[in-house]
């Protein structure tokens, strides 16, 4: 008698990690730095209170699910995501944000647009593993925790760029057409796109904060620095806790 098994659904074999033996800490919200000098003169609570954006950049079964390609980096385990939950939450109930957006960035781009760096970085990624479509639509979805925070008129897009949503995608007209003056940004990678987000959100006119303990990066071990570069030069990067305070009325 013949035993049917069924397809795997993950890009890799699921095999759960061991968070003890990663030893990474639960949470990075004590590498966030001190607001940099020039932030302390504004008064962020107002700036809140602004029209506002909520952007949840690459938070997929990629990073957070066993058998993900980026699961190996131990996000389910560093705190990012119950940072995030309880962010969007906050914000959900803040009548002043008005545009919530779920950015999903793939590691599988044969049909992106390449330049001659893109097509050697894309493949160093994922050319050795032979994912079927299927496979692929699972890496790329967007994380259940967070899945079940969408709402009707929430935006559910995917970065075209190497590590912005502000070029090739629908965001700058939806943030356009909604008046947002205010950026909140969440997500994987911090040194990444949410570092590449930040700067785009400057360059393009808007005040973007960061949630330092809803990101992360590749490794805790950069995490500090990264948060001390993007706090300096392009953005207030807070925590959580500090964003849920601000924004509650």
């Amino acid at each position: 008698m013949s035993i049917d098994i069924a397809p795997r659904v993950t890009p890799l074999e699921p095999v759960p990690l061991d968070p003890a033996a990663l030893g990474f800490p639960p949470s990075n919200v004590d590498s966030i730095p001190p607001l940099a000098e020039q932030w302390k003169s504004l008064d962020l609570r107002e700036i809140l209170s602004r029209p506002a954006a909520f952007l949840s950049v690459s938070q997929s079964n990629s990073l957070y699910r066993p058998g993900g390609v980026q699961y190996a980096e131990g996000h389910a385990f560093r705190g990012s995501l119950e940072a995030t939950v309880a962010s969007v939450r906050a914000a959900r109930t803040a009548s002043n944000f008005v545009s919530f957006n779920w950015i999903g960035y793939t590691v599988f781009r044969d049909t992106y647009p390449q330049s001659e760096f893109d097509r050697a970085q894309y493949q160093a990624w994922t050319g050795a593993i032979d994912a079927t479509p299927e496979q692929i639509a699972w890496d790329d979805a967007l994380v259940s925790d967070l899945q079940e925070l969408v709402e009707p008129g929430d935006n559910e897009l995917y970065e075209k760029a190497l590590q912005t949503a502000f070029t090739g995608t629908d965001l700058p007209l939806e943030l356009a057409r909604k008046k947002v003056e205010t950026v909140v940004i969440t997500g994987i990678h911090t040194d990444w796109c949410i570092e590449g987000n930040a700067r785009a959100a400057r360059d393009n006119g808007y005040l973007p904060i960061v949630i330092g303990d809803a990101t992360g990066t590749n490794h805790p071990s950069t995490e500090r620095s990264t948060f001390e570069r993007i706090n300096s030069f392009f953005a207030p990067v807070i925590s959580s806790r500090d964003f849920i305070d601000l924004v509650a009325r």
